[in-house]
């Protein structure tokens, strides 16, 4: 990977790491960054050798602050822009990955910096983290996932109180409405994500990437249809565990 703008994206050992790098405007995402991460994304997925992926903001001030509004909300209306920012379905994508994503939160995450973190699996938040969704100030709906997402993950009034005022909450009470999983110092940040990538690299694939796929799908389910494909999930495993025993 190389010639992006906007992104960084590095493989070490069997870890992914992207970095949204346009510091100067707090990473504000754009569409040269939509179609840098469609590509990163592409890449994640194909690679039978990443086992996690980390994603993570460039600079001290921001994971992702938004949309930039110099290309987003400007002419010729509103609706065309945002209509050309989601011709790519970056979160559909976002959301097929395999591997786990880890989010690396700092600062300023809002508007398609919080939706980008809610498509991932897991969300450690620095202590300075601010989590807001300014869109109704804007005149817009958040449309990257976040009226299906947030209140997947903290609930539906938590997520209607963030969405209707656009009041933004730190990383404290993000860590109390489950929008984050673990609030660390700062300086802390990168190890703790990088240990915890680490910590999952570790183990199976098949059962890591099993164990996803359970959960994300079978929220969708009821009970007994997500028990059945636990089963499923469990008895393929086995099957494949022992084939490639009987053949060595």
């Amino acid at each position: 990977m190389s010639n992006f703008e906007t992104v960084i994206y590095e493989k070490r050992d069997s870890i992914a790491f992207v970095t949204l790098n346009r510091p100067g405007v707090l990473n504000a995402y754009n569409v040269r960054m939509r179609d840098e991460l469609y590509q990163v994304l592409g890449a994640i997925k194909d690679d039978p050798e990443v086992m996690a992926a980390i994603f993570k903001g460039a600079g001290d001030k921001a994971f992702c602050a938004g949309a930039d509004l110099s290309e987003f909300l400007t002419a010729p209306s509103p609706t065309i822009a945002r209509q050309v920012r989601w011709e790519r379905d970056i979160w559909g994508l976002f959301l097929s990955l395999p591997q786990p994503l880890i989010a690396a939160l700092h600062g300023y995450v809002l508007g398609s910096g919080i939706e980008m973190a809610l498509c991932c699996d897991l969300r450690i938040a620095s202590e300075d983290a601010q989590f807001g969704l300014p869109e109704v100030g804007l005149g817009v709906i958040p449309a990257a996932g976040a009226t299906q997402t947030l209140p997947r993950i903290a609930g539906r009034a938590a997520a209607l109180e963030m969405m209707l005022t656009g009041r933004r909450i730190g990383a404290r009470k993000a860590l109390d409405m489950g929008l984050v999983n673990r609030v660390v110092a700062k300086s802390e940040l990168l190890l703790v994500v990088e240990d915890m990538a680490r910590q999952i690299a570790s183990f199976d694939p098949a059962v890591v990437r099993g164990i996803k796929e359970a959960i994300v799908k079978g929220l969708d389910m009821t009970l007994a249809e997500g028990l059945e494909m636990e089963k499923r999930l469990a008895s393929s495993l086995s099957r494949s565990r022992t084939g490639n025993s009987s053949a060595s």
